[in-house]
């Protein structure tokens, strides 16, 4: 049971997943510090200068019932921009390292060498062994 649990924890992708996930930690304090104190700011103003954002109260005085709709559009720009960040920065360039290194050991193979079908295999066994009867 132990051995099994070593295994999975040495295993490449389980490190690989451990960085990822303290990188995106990380990266996510930035763009919620850029989207906190820059984004923010700039969709509060659009909504004038009695309202304490993009939104409003359902309940005129009631502070609990303010519908936020700038932290909703901050949300939905802290999602693009990791996730362009994550696309860009790590999952493209590994896409293009993968493809490089698959053409380096032949995986991209012409259609020459690929490896018959069991149908094409069973049809010439066949064909031999019609032969040898003859």
């Amino acid at each position: 049971m132990l051995q099994g649990f070593k295994d999975f924890i040495m295993r490449g992708n389980v490190i690989d997943l451990a960085v990822a996930v303290v990188i995106g930690g990380a990266f996510t304090a930035i763009v919620t510090a850029f989207s906190d104190n820059l984004i923010n700011p700039l969709i509060a103003s659009i909504g004038g200068a009695e309202v304490n954002g993009l939104g409003f109260n359902i309940i005129s005085g009631n502070d609990a019932t303010f519908l936020d709709f700038g932290a909703v559009i901050t949300a939905a720009i802290n999602f693009l921009l990791i996730a362009a960040v994550v696309y860009f920065v790590i999952v493209a360039p590994m896409n293009k390292l993968k493809e490089i290194q698959e053409a380096r050991r032949g995986i991209n193979q012409d259609e020459e060498d690929v490896a018959p079908t069991d149908v094409e295999l069973l049809t010439e066994i066949r064909d031999l062994l019609s032969r040898e009867v003859r």
